[in-house]
This record gives structure tokens, sequence and C-alpha cells, in this order.
């Protein structure tokens, strides 16, 4: 079990947002939470990352996490590589280690040669790359995708895919978030968030 989750319920004022969601993640999973703009799929991921504070429950997490959210968190003047070299530090990855990820990852999502434009040059899809790459920068036990392919085109959905599937084979637990959801085989299973009820 790489995650945990039990009892979690979240409001803001008057709105019950997230009312009572229980569920967990195996390693070498890939998860699914589909739903509606708006019901609290971001939300349940912030809270899963400790961006919120949940009124109610707990999260137990095994491992490290990476998390993709869905606006990127990029800045706008730096260049890619600089990302790299920040998130390295944050993440504790070692010099040697960085730059052989960072090399994979720029080779595998097909963006080498931005790697020093400034990110305010860059195109969204390329953006999002970036985004997907700092989560998986430092190699993480779970991660949190919160609308992962928004502008990619359709050679990087696939590389996308690809790249998940991997992952879990070499056992990361992975949950995806989205209102769009057309891969249902590649999933072990897939979650309805309504209501603030997960089902």
């Amino acid at each position: 079990m790489i995650l945990k989750a039990e009892h979690i319920a979240k409001s803001f004022g008057r709105k019950n947002v997230l009312k009572d969601i229980s569920f967990q993640l195996e390693a070498g999973s890939i998860t699914g939470v589909v739903g509606e703009n708006g019901s609290g799929k971001s939300v349940l991921m912030e809270i899963i990352v400790g961006l919120h504070s949940a009124h109610r429950g707990s999260v137990k997490i095994i491992g490290s996490i990476g998390y993709c959210p869905q606006r990127a968190v990029v800045f706008p003047h730096l260049t890619v590589q600089e990302h790299f070299d920040y998130f390295s530090v944050a993440y504790g990855v070692n010099s040697g280690l960085s730059k052989v990820r960072y090399e994979e990852l720029l080779l595998y999502f097909n963006y080498k040669k931005y790697q020093y434009e400034k990110i305010i040059n860059l195109s969204g899809g390329t953006q999002q790359k970036l985004n997907l790459s700092i989560a998986l920068l430092h190699e993480p036990n779970l991660l949190i995708l919160d609308e992962p392919y928004n502008g990619f085109d359709w050679d990087t959905y696939q590389r996308f895919w690809n790249y998940t599937t991997e992952l879990k084979n070499r056992g990361c637990a992975i949950l995806i978030v989205t209102h769009l959801l057309n891969e249902k085989v590649r999933l072990d299973q897939i979650y309805q968030l309504e209501n603030g009820i997960l089902v």
C-alpha cells in the first residue's frame, strides 16, 4: 500500500465539497478519478499532497510524491534547464542523477531543443511537458496527475501513456484526475467523484 485516505471531508463555507472519501492505492497500479468540473477532484488531490488541510480524515503515504498540478508550477523568466536545476535541489536529487534524469525526460518528451528557452517563450503544451517532467524528476513512489495532458499533441499524449505504463511496471502508484477519460483499458480502477462522494 502506497496511499491510504480515510474519511476525508472538506468544506468551503456552507458548501461540502468532499463529504466522506476513503480509498487506497497499491504499488504498481494506475487509478483514475473522474467527475465534472467543480466536483472537487483537484481539492482532493491538493489534500493528498498537503496543499490543503481536510476538515476531517487522514492521509497516509509511504514513500515520495510527484505532483503534476493542473496549472503548471513554472517561473516565466527561468529557462527549462534552470527549472530542472531548481527542482533537483528542492527534491534533494544529486547533480549526477539530476543530469541523467534531465536528459532522459527532455529526449523522451521531445523538447530538448527548448532547454535554454525561457518559459515565457514556450507554448502551453511545452510548458505542460516541463510540468510533468518536474513531477517525474525524483522518480517518486506515488505520482499524482491532475489533468496531466492538457495541451499535449497526439505524439506526446501517446508518449505520456507509454511512460506511465513503464512507471507502473517499476512499482509506482499513479493517480490520474480528469474529466475526460478515453483510456479506461489502461487503468486498474476508476472512481467517480460526485456530490462529494467517491464511488
